[in-house]
């Protein structure tokens, strides 16, 4: 494996990780506000 595909890929990774995180929080938030309107 070439160590430049590694430099391409490591930037795109961290990029996905973190978008995929920020959307996780966002979607479990509007998911317990939910479940919380339901209960009141």
């Amino acid at each position: 494996m070439d160590w430049r595909v590694l430099i391409v890929l490591l930037p795109l990774g961290v990029a996905a990780g973190w978008a995929l995180f920020n959307i996780g929080a966002a979607a479990i938030a509007q998911f317990q506000k939910v479940l919380n309107k339901q209960n009141s």
